[in-house]
């Protein structure tokens, strides 16, 4: 076809922008040796990226952290429907958790709303051939032409990554599952949605166990709602769940088989100061992580993120301020429901540091020994072979430096609340709406 004249030209940086809901990327989360990384998106996708080996160790050479390549890519859920509720059910993906590797096979649970997958993820770089019954293409033989029989043999072939389902865990909850956590002893896992949270063996996927039950017998009475679930790092029998009050109860499945009696409670008073409407809203705990040692718990509210220390249950040992600048916006961010965003938040292999998102593209970053944080920007530019990630600052008052942010210029629909933190080394995944960003510190952690 000719091009018209008269036609209008493209806006590239509105196509460059434009992004569909499918892509949204929902959930990121490093294997336990950091090799692998997958990502989660609202279309129901499941993206692996893989760091190469090869690239691994020339980049150690020169104090960097080696590609990231896409290593295999599938569709772990579809749309479904409930037709007793007359209910949709999302293709997104709300988690994703490696299993612990026990052979050359890599395995992953992914769930959405409703169901929960096992994956087997695995290599094949040798297919049969020679067989007796079968030709070239997989047919089937006429008996009748068999005069001999050979013995099959395995010939190299290209590499293929294989993606099989092992397990479909449905028919689990009645409430839209939010978190899912491998148990240390790799034979169970948890789920979790609002009102309870479950058990599974990961053999058996037509009864689960219930371990906590919260729904009142009236719903009207009903007053807090679980927001988040995690087993311990090292215990099996340890458990930790958050609630939308704010507070997080551990439980011990060696006192009692259902734990709505939780072991310790851990919640922080009240400041009567504070008070104002929308305290219960920005109290609620939207992730909790344990340390790598277990000795501490992580938490992510809407304002701040702290650190409790299981021995310690009357509060937070240590609190840091997000983005304290949005408490004079609550009224609007309430308004267009940005409030209700659900922000994670990681630890860093050592447990000295810790990382949550914020808006504007902007996450931040604590050291636990000083006590002081960094904001970072993950954009574009930012993502450029060897690009420094430059710091940022919100313009609160007092004097303004160059390159400040105003607190009334801040892109509230460009958020991150999704990321994770390699497991052994300074590289972290950010997740930023369809782009994920992978940035590492090249100073060797050990000279921090």
């Amino acid at each position: 076809m000719g091009e018209d004249g008269e036609s209008p030209k493209l806006n590239h940086s509105f196509l460059r922008d434009y992004v569909t809901e499918a892509d949204v990327i929902s959930t990121v989360e490093f294997n336990q040796t950091g090799d692998l990384l997958a990502t989660g998106d609202k279309g129901g996708r499941v993206v692996i990226f893989q760091r190469e080996a090869e690239a691994k160790a020339e980049a150690e050479e020169l104090g960097e952290a080696g590609e990231y390549n896409v290593y295999s890519t599938f569709q772990s859920h579809e749309p479904d429907f409930d037709y007793l509720k007359s209910l949709e059910i999302e293709e997104k993906i709300n988690k994703i958790r490696w299993l612990p590797q026990q052979n050359a096979a890599h395995f992953l649970l992914s769930t959405n709303d409703k169901t929960i997958k096992l994956w087997k993820v695995s290599e094949r770089d040798r297919r049969p051939e020679g067989y007796n019954l079968k030709d070239e293409e997989g047919r089937l033989k006429d008996i009748s032409t068999v005069t001999s029989l050979q013995v099959p043999v395995l010939k190299p072939t290209d590499l293929m990554v294989e993606v099989r389902p092992r397990r479909v865990f449905a028919n689990g909850h009645t409430y839209h599952i939010n978190s899912i956590s491998v148990n240390s002893d790799g034979e169970t896992y948890l789920s979790a949605d609002d009102l309870r949270i479950n058990m599974w063996h990961l053999d058996i996927t037509d009864r689960s166990f219930n371990i906590v039950d919260i729904k009142p017998a009236n719903m009207e009475d009903l007053t807090e709602v679980i927001t988040a679930a995690e087993f311990h790092p090292h215990h099996c029998h340890l458990f930790v769940y958050s609630s939308s009050k704010g507070t997080l109860r551990l439980c011990d499945m060696r006192a009692s088989a259902l734990c709505d009696k939780h072991a310790k409670i851990f919640e922080e008073p009240e400041d009567p100061g504070n008070r104002s409407f929308f305290s219960e809203i920005i109290s609620s705990v939207s992730d909790v992580k344990f340390s790598h040692s277990g000795r501490y718990l992580l938490t992510r509210d809407y304002l701040t993120v702290k650190v409790w220390d299981l021995n310690m249950e009357k509060g937070p040992v240590e609190t840091y301020q997000v983005h304290e600048y949005l408490r004079s916006k609550l009224c609007s961010l309430y308004e267009n429901d940005c409030i209700f965003d659900k922000f994670e938040c990681v630890w860093n292999s050592t447990d000295s540091v810790i990382m949550t998102g914020a808006y504007n593209s902007f996450f931040r970053m604590f050291d636990r020994e000083t006590g002081r944080g960094v904001t970072l920007e993950a954009w574009r530019e930012s993502s450029k072979p060897r690009a420094v990630l430059r710091t940022r600052r919100v313009y609160t008052g007092g004097r303004r430096r160059r390159g400040d942010v105003g607190v009334d210029s801040l892109d509230f629909t460009k958020k991150i609340l999704h990321m994770a933190w390699h497991p052994a080394e300074n590289i972290i995944a950010i997740a930023a709406t369809n782009n994920l960003y992978i940035f590492q510190d090249r100073v060797n952690p050990e000279n921090q």
